[in-house]
């Protein structure tokens, strides 16, 4: 059982709900990323996610975009973020671990080599954007047999198609993209999430997390209460720009544990 299984059952045993705040690494400054990840934990994290810095980060809008180029500007490249994690797992070996980010890095690194590379690293899993699962079978095969989970999006206009390569390829959980459009995006429809997700679990199997247009506790409660796991990621980001470097670390760590608090009501 992976890290990122034993996450879920612990939280199905507790009758909790997973919290996975997202960052990207390097962003606002490589040296706050490490530090960066452990305050989220603190705050109440269950799962982190990665972002993997990227030049055409297609699925993110304009602030996870800036959080891309911010890194980039400090030359952070998968490498670099491996680096994070292994610095990281000194001081925690427990919490689960997911990088999201797009194929080319992978693919300049070579699969097997990235696979390897990750798990000496450890990291729990991945989320690649433009990996469709349909095409990546060998890949998802690669990863499970080193211990780590191959995380796959599903959409709002996702076919029953899709919906069963995922339930046949993924493993650790799934990802609903709450909407039509990029990370950061308003107006969440808790209703019409929950009939999305009443759907996918006809042929998944694993735990659904929920990401994209959650930007506060009310709306991280609500999309809870229908789903296994919260993802929240452009309004940390926020948060961090909207910070003073020195008080980041503080203010992401008061954030979510504002989050965890109003999942644990």
């Amino acid at each position: 059982m992976s890290r990122i299984q034993s996450t879920f059952a612990a939280l199905t045993a507790s009758k909790r709900k997973g919290l996975v705040p997202f960052i990207t690494a390097g962003d606002p400054a490589p040296e706050l990323t490490v530090p960066l990840m452990h305050a989220l934990v603190e705050g109440g994290a269950d799962i982190l996610e990665l972002g993997v810095p990227f030049s055409d980060p297609m699925a993110e809008g304009p602030v996870i975009q800036r959080a891309c180029e911010r890194a980039l500007k400090f030359n952070i490249g998968m490498q670099d973020v491996l680096g994070f994690v292994r610095e990281f797992r000194k001081t925690d070996n427990s919490t689960p671990i997911v990088l999201m980010g797009y194929a080319n890095p992978i693919e300049r690194m070579g699969q097997t080599a990235f696979v390897l590379a990750a798990k000496e690293a450890g990291v729990d899993g991945t989320i690649v954007v433009d990996y469709p699962p349909e095409e990546c079978e060998e890949f998802a095969a690669t990863l499970k047999a080193n211990g780590m989970d191959s995380i796959f999006l599903l959409a709002p206009t996702s076919t029953e198609e899709r919906i069963q390569q995922v339930a046949k390829f993924g493993s650790g959980f799934s990802y609903y993209v709450s909407l039509k459009g990029v990370t950061g995006a308003a107006n969440i429809d808790t209703q019409e999430v929950s009939q999305r997700i009443a759907a996918i679990r006809k042929h998944v199997k694993l735990p659904i997390g929920v990401g994209f247009g959650i930007r506060d506790a009310a709306t991280a409660k609500a999309v809870a209460a229908v789903s296994d796991a919260v993802v929240i990621g452009s309004r940390i980001i926020q948060e961090l720009e909207n910070t003073p470097r020195e008080k980041a670390v503080e203010a992401v760590r008061t954030f979510v544990a504002g989050i965890r608090t109003a999942l644990d009501e």
